[in-house]
């Protein structure tokens, strides 16, 4: 109870409601973006996608029609529900297709500078009430939010790869972000079928921090040769219990992401322990990415995948 200090009389606080998301826009066609229009059409959510790229755009509703399909198939969505979310999905090449979103989630690659000059071109586009979204997996969200014009809209919501599939979501809330915002995407979350895990705004936040230093650790493994690849990935599958082995999930998740994350962890926590590994370093400037480029720490361009060390 508040006390209003001209009467001294009791005033009850006032109750904000958390504003009801009820369309989404998403920037970037890539796998994360896909992911996320999915999951949200899926939930009945009107859904826009905008890249710069018109074949990211026309390959991300082919590769979500195929998923979909493969729903369909496992019996998890039935053919009319699919039909129905695809309808929900518009694609644009043009931030105004923005206009009247209620929420809008970036998806862009996981570098800094690229995502803060997408939110200085997006916001002049959404109304003033649209609530904004990054899906970083380790930046600073209040760095992030205060290049917008709106940092107390403004939250980390960080879906997890393959979206459709894995349950969690990463909820980060920026020094700024208001208790509505918060509470809006945490039921957001809710609405499309995940587990929310609410974390501070420390680099990495919760799950990068604890697995990409593990898989770097395990570069280092084979860097000293201490192991090859199929035999830490083999340890670390039939020892530890792991459905898939550090290496493969690198390759998995992409060599310049987990580096990306590496130097957010290593510059903003100045502790030698999250030194990227220089063979990570090495591989991600000969542009071996992992399996979107066909070599990591596997070759994909042989069936099965197989050990480049």
């Amino acid at each position: 109870m508040n006390i209003d200090v001209k009467s001294g009389i009791g005033v009850a606080p006032m109750v904000t409601e958390p504003p009801e998301i009820q369309s989404v826009g998403v920037v970037g066609a890539g796998q994360m973006g896909n992911g996320i229009a999915h999951v949200c059409a899926l939930a009945g959510l009107p859904v826009t996608i905008v890249d710069i790229k018109p074949e990211a755009l026309t390959k991300a509703m082919d590769i979500m029609a195929r998923n979909m399909d493969r729903q369909v198939k496992r019996s998890l969505v039935t053919s009319d529900q699919r039909d129905e979310a695809l309808a929900l999905v518009t694609t644009s090449t043009d931030y105004a297709a923005f206009k009247d979103a209620d929420f809008v989630i970036e998806a862009a690659t996981e570098k800094e500078d690229l995502k803060r000059l997408v939110f200085k071109s997006l916001v002049p586009n959404l109304k003033p009430s649209c609530m904004v979204a990054s899906n970083t997996s380790s930046i600073s969200i209040t760095r992030l939010g205060a290049v917008t014009d709106r940092p107390e809209k403004f939250i980390g919501m960080h879906f997890m790869n393959p979206v459709p599939v894995m349950k969690l979501v990463e909820i980060i809330r920026g020094i700024a972000t208001d208790e509505p915002t918060f509470q809006a995407v945490k039921a957001l979350a809710q609405r499309l079928g995940k587990v929310s895990a609410v974390a501070e705004d420390f680099p990495a936040f919760i799950v990068n921090r604890i697995l990409v230093p593990m898989i770097n650790e395990a570069v280092f493994a084979l860097y000293e040769g201490v192991g090859s690849v199929s035999a830490i990935d083999d340890a670390m599958k039939l020892g530890a219990n792991h459905p898939m082995g550090p290496l493969e999930l690198a390759d998995f998740i992409g060599l310049d992401t987990c580096l990306s994350i590496m130097q957010v962890l290593y510059e903003g926590l100045s502790d030698s322990k999250y030194r990227p590994c220089p063979l990570l370093v090495k591989y991600v400037e000969a542009g071996w990415y992992g399996r979107k480029t066909g070599r990591g720490f596997y070759d994909y361009t042989q069936t099965p995948p197989r050990p480049t060390r």
